[in-house]
Order: C-alpha cells, then structure tokens, then sequence
C-alpha cells in the first residue's frame, strides 16, 4: 500500500518530461494515486497525452487557467468522472519574456496582469472549482520560488507573482482549514524546465547551487516529487498554509 493508495486528483502544469509537475505525478503515481491532467493547447497536448497514458491516466483535459469556464468544465468533468477528489496540484505559472528581460520598474501595465493572473490567480480559481470535490476534505499544492521572498536578479514580475501566490496559499489555508482542507506551497530550486530557459543567465544561478548550497548541486525533479507526495498525503494531515523549501538547502545561506 503505497502513501497515496486509493487516492484521486489533479495535476495541472505538465508541459514535458523536464516538468516538475511531471516529477511530482511520477512520484504520486509511484505511491498509487489516481491522476487526470490538463494541457494548455494542441501543441502541448501532443506532450503530455503520452506523459500522462504512461501513467494508466484516462482523463486528460484541455484547460487554460485564464478562463473561469475551462476550469469550471474540468472539474465538472471530475465530478462526472469520480464524483470527488483528493489532491489538485497546481504548476502553472507564466509572465511575458519581455517582462522578465526588463528592470522590473520596466514591466508592462498589461504584463503585470498577465502573470499575476497566471501566476497566482489561477490557484484562487482552480482550488474555488475544487473544493466542492473535496467533500472528505483534502490536498492543494503549488509550486514557488525563492524570488518571492527575496529580490533575485531577473525573476523581476514573476517574483512579485509568486509572493502574491505565497500570501494566497496562507489565505486559502486559513480559510479551508474548517473543511479539513490544506493548501500549501512547495519552494524548489532552480531546475532546468521549459519555464525556466524564459529566465536570463539562468545557468549562473545553477553554478551559485553548485558552490553555495549545503548539498552543493541542485535539486531534481524527483526529489520535488517526493516532498510533494508527503505534503499531500495522509502523512502531512497536520500540515497547512506552509511553504516546504526543498532547494539544497540554499534559502538557509542565502538568510544567514
């Protein structure tokens, strides 16, 4: 019997093999979770149809975190499905590359919009679809940085969106707590995923990993997972509103 055995949910945010959602959803399914998934547009279908039948999942749905109607039609498609559900993890999150090129007294009007509303907002929305699912209470997880809490070179609007995504975990935690829902965050090191090559003279912040961090390397996909898996499983139940920082160790040189 695996930590996550009988247990159903969501991932959103698989983009291809590199994700860390794709490491958090081998983890899970390692530990017997029951998963669907979503994926933006065609393009990116073609990637995570095969990722997610690798992992015996027959529900996978389009869905742009945008519109209020996708999601509300993924979750009723839960419903239809399973009738409830235990976990959502949430790793979508997206700013203009132009943005991130910029001095952050730089960022667009409309930029600023577009990855708060990505970025952060989308947790508010998916987890509001959610909570009807989780009628036995449950697990939400998301995905940060540590661009949040400290002012890193060239994270600029997306760190602002990933601080607002912090306080909106500790909002929601605070909120559901009384249904025996959690809602926490997971604030992982820099990894080589899609969403990071956006992210200029990113290999520099794999070489501070390298000769700053206590375990000197960075952390994988794998190990992502793993903390994933016990913050939404039973092991975690008195575990909410928290962000888990699993990055090597670097955010406690970093705060030294």
């Amino acid at each position: 019997m695996g930590l996550m055995s009988g247990k159903r949910g969501i991932v959103f945010g698989v983009a291809n093999e590199m994700s860390i959602a794709w490491g958090i959803a081998q983890q899970l399914k390692e530990h017997g979770a029951e998963m669907a998934f979503t994926y933006l547009n065609g393009s990116l279908e073609k990637r995570v149809r095969p990722l997610a039948e690798q992992l015996g999942s027959s529900i996978i749905l389009p869905c742009d975190v945008s519109k209020d109607e996708d999601i509300e039609a993924v979750f009723e498609e839960l419903r239809k499905e399973w009738g409830s559900i235990d976990f959502v993890v949430h790793a979508v999150a997206f700013a203009d590359r132009e943005d991130l090129k910029r001095p952050f007294s730089q960022t667009s009007r409309d930029g600023f919009k577009l990855a708060m509303d990505i970025s952060a907002y989308s947790l508010v929305a998916v987890t509001r679809c959610a909570i009807p699912l989780m009628n036995e209470g449950g697990s939400v997880l998301t995905l940060t940085y540590l661009g949040a809490q400290r002012a890193v070179p060239n994270y600029n609007v997306m760190g602002v969106a990933k601080a607002a995504l912090e306080a909106s975990v500790r909002y929601l935690a605070s909120e559901l707590g009384e249904q025996q829902i959690r809602v926490n965050a997971i604030s992982a090191g820099p990894i080589r995923t899609l969403a990071a090559s956006g992210i200029a003279n990113f290999r520099t912040k794999i070489k501070l990993m390298d000769d700053f961090a206590p375990l000197r390397r960075t952390v994988t996909q794998e190990e992502v997972g793993k903390s994933a898996t016990y913050l939404l499983s039973d092991l975690a139940s008195g575990v909410t509103g928290e962000v888990h920082y699993v990055d090597a160790g670097f955010s406690t040189v970093v705060s030294a």
